[in-house]
């Protein structure tokens, strides 16, 4: 997941990106410096099942922006400061999602050579 999320920590002001499952569980965290204490302890069950009308937000803090969207595994969180580039954030978010939210299939044998293509539109 390292990779996935590359782009979105190297962009000036991004300190850190979260994925929490709809539970609040913790899927996966990397943050440019030391977790915040905070976010070690808290329990986001609560916060989490406040978002679940929610497609994408913004949360602004004195010091701190949050940008959270909806992803298939739960709600991604990308925390920045405030002098970020939340267009270039939201831009990288919009390219990363689809490889989020579909899982990698992997053909076997001569499956792979003779798999159908979707064709967009079409169901």
């Amino acid at each position: 997941m390292d990779t996935l999320f590359q782009d979105i920590l190297e962009t000036k002001g991004v300190t850190g990106v979260m994925l929490l499952d709809f539970d609040g569980a913790p899927v996966y965290q990397k943050f440019n410096s030391s977790q915040p204490r905070q976010l070690k302890e808290k329990n986001w069950s609560e916060f989490i099942a406040c978002l679940h009308p929610v497609q994408e937000a913004e949360v602004v803090f004195e010091q701190v922006l949050v940008y959270i969207t909806r992803v298939m595994p739960g709600f991604l969180f990308i925390l920045m400061d405030r002098s970020a580039p939340v267009a270039l954030v939201r831009l990288n978010c919009n390219i990363l999602i689809p490889s989020l939210n579909q899982p990698e299939e992997k053909a076997k044998g001569f499956g792979r050579f003779f798999k159908k293509k979707k064709k967009p539109g079409y169901r």
